[in-house]
């Protein structure tokens, strides 16, 4: 599979003023609840208006979804507001019943990407199709896994592709419920620059207090569109109630978002000098985190010096450290001085931890 203007066709032929929005609820719960929604999104930026039929649990015994009865739900929803449709497939049966139901948008999710034979068991389901097909990053931060199922979709002869990237899981306890690892993103944006990317807010952050942030980040940074999760009473939500926010609101962020998308020369030297600096905030963040991570682990050794009453300067294993990392940072390109200086304020900066915590 090679890059190629083809990709993005049915995105540029909708001609949208704005970046593609895919809106709607996680779970589809009842007929009035779809069609409320529906009804305060139809007059809005929202292009496709999204809905959980069949909803893959982590643990068995939560809600799964309404099943194929949401479906005719959603089509009296194109039928009566002119949004077009999208839901997830996680299997053939999915995929036929979505067809027969003439759903526009078909997506699939992280727990279906990370397996080969379930993407190929889409593919061949959807061979041919002229629905549009998204593909969800998998659960691990694996980009071969990702475009791997693209390309098993893009062999099955589906023209409309694109992907969505949704974050990953991780077994830390961060600010995000998926951390978002843009980096992974923007390698595949590099690879396949015409592929429409769009970015899920809702599952990177878990919380709805959090979705405008990491939707300007996602524009910031170039991606073609968002999908957001929305209900008219999210607190009471059947699946994911912390993440989604009202139509009010997303009307509302609407407003609030800076896009990036203008065509001057002027302009596209501030997208292009946006978006690079975008990137930097992105790798910026990770830093302070990798950061806060080491000086946890400094205080550990601190604890543990402090109940052995050993001494918190290590002069050998400091020698050590630093050699090697002046090594590694002539590998990336860092000068020496640069690192004598970084790793010499890290090194004091975890002395201080360790001393305040054997003085304690």
């Amino acid at each position: 599979m090679k890059n190629s203007k083809e990709l993005r066709t049915w995105l540029d032929d909708m001609q949208l003023p704005h970046p593609l929005v895919i809106a709607g609820p996680c779970s589809a719960e009842t007929e009035d609840q779809v069609m409320k929604i529906a009804n305060e999104l139809k007059d809005s930026d929202v292009s496709y208006y999204r809905a959980g039929i069949w909803k893959p649990r982590t643990r068995p015994g939560n809600f799964e979804g309404v099943g194929a009865i949401g479906l005719k739900w959603l089509q009296r929803v194109k039928k009566e507001t002119g949004l077009m449709t999208a839901t997830e497939v996680a299997n053939r049966v999915h995929v036929d019943l979505a067809l027969e139901h003439d759903i526009d948008l078909l997506w699939i999710g992280a727990r279906s990407t990370v397996s080969p034979f379930i993407v190929q068991e889409i593919a061949n389901a959807l061979e041919g199709t002229d629905k549009v097909v998204l593909i969800k990053n998998p659960v691990n931060p694996d980009l071969a896994l990702w475009l791997g199922a693209v390309e098993r979709l893009h062999s099955a002869n589906i023209e409309k592709l694109g992907v969505i990237h949704r974050g990953f899981s991780t077994y830390q306890k961060t600010k995000y419920r998926n951390i978002p690892e843009w980096q992974i993103a923007i390698e595949l944006q590099s690879r396949f620059p015409d592929l429409p990317l769009i970015n899920d807010p809702s599952h990177i952050t878990g919380k709805r207090d959090m979705v405008f942030d990491v939707s300007q980040t996602a524009l910031d940074l170039n991606f073609d569109g968002l999908m957001i999760e929305t209900h008219v009473d999210p607190d009471n939500a059947w699946s994911d109630a912390a993440q989604q926010v009202t139509p009010s609101n997303l009307k509302q962020m609407f407003k609030d978002l800076k896009m990036r998308k203008e065509t001057d020369e002027q302009a596209e030297y501030n997208s292009k000098l946006s978006n690079l600096r975008a990137q930097i905030d992105v790798i910026d963040n990770q830093l302070i985190d990798t950061l806060g991570k080491r000086m946890q682990v400094a205080d550990a050794i601190g604890e543990l010096k402090k109940q052995r009453n050993v001494a918190v300067l290590q002069t050998n294993r400091w020698n050590t450290i630093l050699g090697k990392m002046i090594l590694e940072g002539e590998e990336h390109g860092l000068s020496e001085e640069f690192v004598l200086r970084m790793f010499k304020a890290i090194h004091q900066e975890s002395i201080n931890h360790q001393e305040k915590i054997i003085n304690a």
